[in-house]
């Protein structure tokens, strides 16, 4: 008999006013375990309405991307008929996510007299309040000085903090949810972006370091901290990753290039223990010397075949238009992504949530909603208001 229960979250409603990444993240996450999330924008869209990159007839994918399976309304914000009307969706919602200045009429404590129960989550940049966003907080963090191989730091192009803080919304929300089903109260849930790195970098074990040894990491470029693993580039000119961790690798990385004898000698040469970690990283140059004119020999294909089948851990360097066009992970093929028809953008893959449910499973990706594009529907139906209120 077919399980068909709901999306897990399916019941909960959710009004969002938020702009950039994390929130609107936040939010999606939820919207695709079930949530109903109405995302409240000023007429004209937010300040990341228009965000590159856009498709040809201006439509922002970055702004598609990040609110798929949301519904759209738009307010004037500025006047107190549309604060009035937000302020009502966000009562008969009961759930509230904002990376806004909460103050005034989007305060806690004001949103709280219409709705005693309310669970509101605000976002803010560093914990004293001032404002941050993920390159600012980034730059604070150490990761850029260690990033790269030379003194010049390199910001990650991935907003790291903007996406962990996105995870830490939806469970922070999911987190109050539960509490609320078990007092009856509601609860305001503060996040700074920079207390996200701060716990990362904690949780990670460089603020315990830096204490426990005196020391810093300096940059490895494609090194790996602790352990083995190094780029290489092949005699077709591509770059693969290799990664040793355990023994069993690193016997495969012997067998594969078949220089077992020449990597056990360099322990002795060393006096390093090469059935560590430790060892083997404080070998990595000599390693790197003796595997790197195999990689010269072969080409990407056969050099990333024979490490795998070796047990090796190995992945090739690609563009995202490779990834996109000729990496079948990246594909229908792979049961998380679709195809769906995003207005103003076009046909293109979209990613449901990542996690697979046995029992209650996550509904496949939809698009997201044109900019106002519900506003109509919404508030008739949970305001009973018409579209000329």
């Amino acid at each position: 008999m077919t399980d068909t229960r709901p999306a897990p979250l399916t019941g909960l409603k959710i009004v969002e006013i938020s702009a950039f990444v994390a929130a609107p993240l936040g939010s999606m996450t939820l919207a695709q375990l079930g949530a109903d999330v109405i995302r409240i924008d000023p007429i004209g869209g937010n300040i990341d309405a228009n965000r590159w990159p856009i498709s040809d007839d201006g439509t922002s994918i970055y702004w598609a991307s990040l609110n798929k399976g949301k519904r759209s309304v738009t307010l004037d914000l500025k006047s107190e008929e549309g604060q009035k009307i937000a302020t009502q969706l966000i009562a008969e919602a009961g759930t509230f996510i904002t990376n806004l200045p909460a103050r005034g009429w989007l305060s806690y404590e004001n949103l709280k007299q219409h709705r005693e129960d309310l669970v509101m989550l605000r976002l803010g940049g560093w914990h004293d309040g001032s404002p941050a966003v993920d390159y600012t907080v980034n730059a604070a963090s150490g990761f850029p000085i260690i990033t790269g191989d030379d003194e010049r730091p390199v910001n990650n192009a991935v907003p790291a903090w903007d996406v962990a803080a996105g995870l830490y919304i939806s469970n922070g929300i999911m987190a109050a949810e539960l509490d609320r089903r078990s007092s009856g109260k509601g609860q305001e849930i503060t996040l700074a972006l920079s207390d996200v790195m701060l716990a990362t970098v904690g949780n990670l074990g460089y603020i315990a370091e830096v204490q426990a040894t005196d020391k810093t990491r300096g940059a490895l470029g494609n090194g790996l901290y602790g352990a083995y693993g190094q780029s290489f580039e092949c005699a077709d000119g591509r770059q693969i990753m290799v990664v040793v961790i355990s023994n069993k690798h690193w016997r495969g990385l012997g067998k594969a290039t078949g220089l077992s004898e020449k990597l056990e000698m360099i322990g002795p040469l060393l006096d390093v223990d090469l059935n560590t970690e430790g060892g083997r990283f404080e070998a990595r140059e000599a390693i790197d010397a003796v595997v790197r004119p195999w990689f010269t020999a072969h080409d990407s294909e056969d050099a990333t075949k024979l490490l795998a089948e070796a047990g090796v851990l190995v992945g090739g360097f690609q563009t995202f238009e490779e990834l996109v066009n000729s990496d079948p992970r990246c594909s229908t093929e792979n049961p998380m992504l679709t195809e769906i028809d995003q207005p103003g953008v076009g046909r293109v893959l979209a990613p449901r949530v990542p996690l697979k449910f046995s029992g209650s499973p996550a509904a496949a990706a939809v698009p997201a909603p044109r900019l106002g594009g519900d506003s109509e529907s919404v508030l008739a139906e949970m305001l009973a208001l018409d579209a000329d209120t």
